[in-house]
């Protein structure tokens, strides 16, 4: 009997008039629903974690770039709860739902970030669900996320106002201050094969010159773990606006900064992004623009970049 409640108290909040930000309690109250889907979610991704043939079953979007019947399903039922719970706001999803329309509040969702690891087995996966303001002329600005890796039993929620939160506590960037001493992520996109700008050499660069730099195949949790502090930075050269709204809200809420990679503000639809602890930000930039004293390449290394990758 709680969910006609839970229906009618969090329909019936008054709205947030266009054109102005959410208020924190309003935000407070989207946060409560995103954790509500997020659980319903969860349980679901649950159920096909590990099933036999999910990797049989799943279908190619493009290489290395997988689909399954938990996506669709995922997306569906955030879509459905969304129309429930939050009928005023828009929804953009990596699956095709596109709800927008003339909404100043959108949702970003991936209904699982790391497909390729769900398939297989990995828990390295989550459902990222990001609310965005969006004005006319102008890209959507992130305000609010929430990141849930279930396999791994971790969420981390943040926005404005409200802070970040790995599992419910505080948690913070961290304060490495040098690349020497950092631990970074990365990702490559699914056309790495063929693709040129595929991020291999600035890759081996950096790992070369810090901590290392980890890919793990989840771009919204890996940035998730910048604000936890587990990561002192992340960048792509690929994403989409689903998989970079949620982590974004929570690494600013965090204390940690956001940007493209030339240094311009981040909004949604920018495909080549930096998120990190604020402090190491600007180094960051130098280095991935090149303009950094990174160590050479070692012949090995050249060798390997310049022999073709082996597909089918």
């Amino acid at each position: 009997m709680a969910r006609p409640l839970l229906l009618h108290v969090l329909v019936t909040a008054p709205s947030t008039e266009p054109n102005r930000d959410p208020s924190t309690e309003e935000l407070s109250r989207f946060l409560a629903v995103a954790r509500r889907v997020a659980s319903e979610v969860s349980t679901l991704l649950l159920e096909g974690y590990r099933r036999a043939h999910a990797l049989d079953e799943a279908r190619e979007k493009g290489r290395s770039d997988l689909v399954t019947e938990h996506d669709e399903r995922a997306e569906a039922l955030v879509k459905t709860r969304l129309s429930e719970l939050l009928p005023e706001h828009g929804l953009v999803g990596e699956e095709g739902t596109d709800t927008a329309g003339g909404a100043s509040l959108v949702w970003h969702v991936d209904p699982i970030d790391g497909t390729s690891n769900f398939a297989h087995g990995h828990p390295f996966f989550c459902f990222a669900m990001g609310l965005a303001a969006r004005r006319e002329g102008t890209p959507d600005r992130p305000l609010l996320g929430l990141v849930t890796a279930p396999a791994m039993g971790l969420t981390w929620t943040g926005g404005v106002g409200l802070g970040a939160q790995r599992n419910g506590q505080p948690c913070n960037v961290s304060n490495t201050a040098t690349l020497d001493r950092a631990l970074l992520a990365t990702g490559f996109p699914s056309s790495r094969a063929s693709d040129p700008d595929n991020n291999y050499e600035t890759f081996l660069r950096l790992d070369a010159a810090t901590h290392g730099v980890r890919r793990c195949g989840a771009a919204a949790m890996e940035i998730a773990l910048v604000a936890d502090g587990s990561y002192d930075a992340f960048w792509d050269l690929g994403l989409k606006s689903w998989d970079v709204c949620a982590g974004a809200a929570i690494v600013e809420a965090a204390g940690g900064r956001t940007s493209q990679l030339d240094g311009a503000p981040l909004v949604l639809g920018a495909r080549r992004v930096a998120l990190s602890n604020g402090t190491l930000h600007a180094s960051l930039l130098i280095a991935l623009a090149g303009d950094a004293p990174l160590p050479p390449l070692t012949p090995t290394l050249q060798a390997a970049l310049k022999t073709p990758r082996q597909v089918g």
